[in-house]
């Protein structure tokens, strides 16, 4: 392109003006000409830093990084006929990760006869569900897959809230703890 709207290093607009005139102004501010916005007409360019800029840039993305929670799943898996109290033993393992802010993918393993009864599995995805409907949402309905058939339960509040609570509960703990130290 023969010129560029150019934006000054202080973010001030100096106009549009030609790509040579601007890569002087850069060398007379010892400065980099860098393209800004490509796509627009004329094409954007600004007076900077370009060591400082991708240094910026790079801080900015690790910060990105480092505040975006990483989803878990979780695996729980289970039978048609499973017994009362394993259920119960399963569904305590699904609460406990919906409350850590995990999700669960529950699976029921059909084995010889059974797979000609789907409709078992899905009455016990449906009973889990209803179960822990206080914690969690079904994010995805129960689907047969081959012998398995798999549902997704997602957890109500994301990871880092659960996380931000447990700090805050810790922190109330300590508290409590220091002042029954200092009334005895």
């Amino acid at each position: 392109m023969p010129e560029v709207r150019l934006v000054g290093p202080n973010g001030e607009q100096v106009g549009i003006v030609s790509v040579q005139d601007a890569l002087r102004l850069a060398q007379e501010s010892d400065l980099d000409l860098v393209e800004v916005a490509p796509t627009a007409r004329p094409p954007v360019a600004k007076l900077m830093d370009y060591g400082k800029f991708k240094y910026e840039s790079a801080v900015k993305a690790r910060e990105a990084r480092k505040n975006q929670s990483n989803t878990i799943i979780k695996e729980i898996k289970l039978r048609p006929k499973i017994d009362p109290h394993d259920y119960e033993t399963k569904k305590g393992h699904v609460v406990r990760f919906l409350k850590s802010g995990d999700k669960v993918k529950v699976t029921i393993m059909f084995r010889g006869r059974e797979q000609s009864r789907p409709e078992l599995g899905r009455r016990l995805l449906a009973r889990l569900a209803q179960d822990v409907q206080d914690l969690g949402t079904v994010e995805s309905q129960p689907k047969q897959d081959g012998r398995n058939m798999v549902m997704v339960i997602g957890p109500h509040k994301r990871r880092s809230e659960h996380k931000a609570e447990a700090r805050a509960a810790a922190a109330g703990d300590k508290t409590r703890r220091e002042q029954s130290d200092e009334e005895a």
